[in-house]
C-alpha cells in the first residue's frame, strides 16, 4: 500500500436522514419514514423517500465530500432533483433506476461544484485507494454487505461507498448504508474491502487551494 495519507473529519451522510434509524432499517427492516426525521433532506412524499432513501448511498458520498471542503450542499432532495436532470439516474419504464451513472454524474459534478472526476472501470481496488490524498477521495463500487466484512458470500459492486484514507491498519471509508458500527470512519483491511469490490469507481478531486 503507498504512502498513509487520511482525511480527518469528513462528515458522515447516511443514505437514511439519521443514522441512528439506519440500523433499524437495514437489519430489522423498519420503515425508513418511522425515523421523525425524513422530512430533513427536502422529502414531503413518504413513498418518495421510501423508494429513493435505499438507492442514494453516492449523493450521500458526495454530501461528505462536499461539507468536508467547505462547498454548498444543496438539500438531498435537491441533489436528486439535479441527479436526474443531469442523467446520473434514470428511471426506466418499468418504475426501475439506472444508476449511479458515473459519467454523467461526472460531468454534472464538474459543472456545478468545481470537482473533477476520474471515472475508473475495470481497475484495481489499489487504483481508488492510492490516489486518495490532500485534495482527493474516492468512490468505490462494493457489495452492500460490506457492512458484514466476514460474510461468508460477500457481494460484489452494486453500492458506493466514499475512500479518505489509508494507513498500515486499512482503508479508512464511509459507508452510506452501514448500521450503528459499520458507518463512519470505518477501517477495513485492503484484502477483506477487495472480496467486496466490484472492479471500479471515482477518484473526486478539488481545485487545490491557492
Amino acid at each position: 500500500m503507498s504512502a498513509d495519507f487520511r482525511h480527518r473529519g469528513v462528515p458522515y451522510f447516511s443514505q437514511w436522514s439519521d443514522p441512528a434509524h439506519a440500523a433499524a432499517v437495514v437489519e430489522r427492516g423498519a420503515d425508513p419514514c418511522a425515523d421523525p426525521s425524513w422530512r430533513d433532506g427536502g422529502f414531503d412524499d413518504p413513498a418518495h423517500y421510501r423508494f429513493w432513501a435505499r438507492r442514494l448511498c453516492g449523493l450521500a458520498c458526495l454530501e461528505s465530500v462536499l461539507a468536508h471542503w467547505q462547498l454548498p450542499r444543496p438539500p438531498r432532495r435537491a441533489l436528486l432533483a439535479r441527479a436526474l436532470e443531469r442523467g446520473a439516474y434514470r428511471l426506466r419504464d418499468d418504475g426501475s433506476v439506472q444508476g449511479l451513472i458515473y459519467a454523467p454524474f461526472a460531468a454534472w459534478l464538474a459543472d456545478d461544484f468545481g470537482l473533477q472526476v476520474d471515472v475508473l472501470g475495470d481497475a484495481p481496488l489499489q487504483a481508488l485507494v492510492g490516489a486518495i490524498g490532500r485534495d482527493r477521495m474516492a468512490l468505490a463500487s462494493v457489495g452492500s454487505n460490506v457492512r458484514e466484512p466476514c460474510s461468508a458470500t460477500p457481494r460484489r459492486g452494486g453500492h458506493l461507498v466514499l475512500l479518505h484514507g489509508r494507513d498500515r491498519h486499512g482503508v479508512w471509508l464511509h459507508n452510506p448504508s452501514g448500521g450503528a458500527r459499520a458507518q463512519a470512519d470505518v477501517c477495513l483491511p485492503a484484502p477483506t474491502l477487495e472480496r467486496f469490490y466490484g472492479g471500479r469507481g471515482m477518484v473526486v478531486q478539488r481545485a487545490p487551494a491557492r
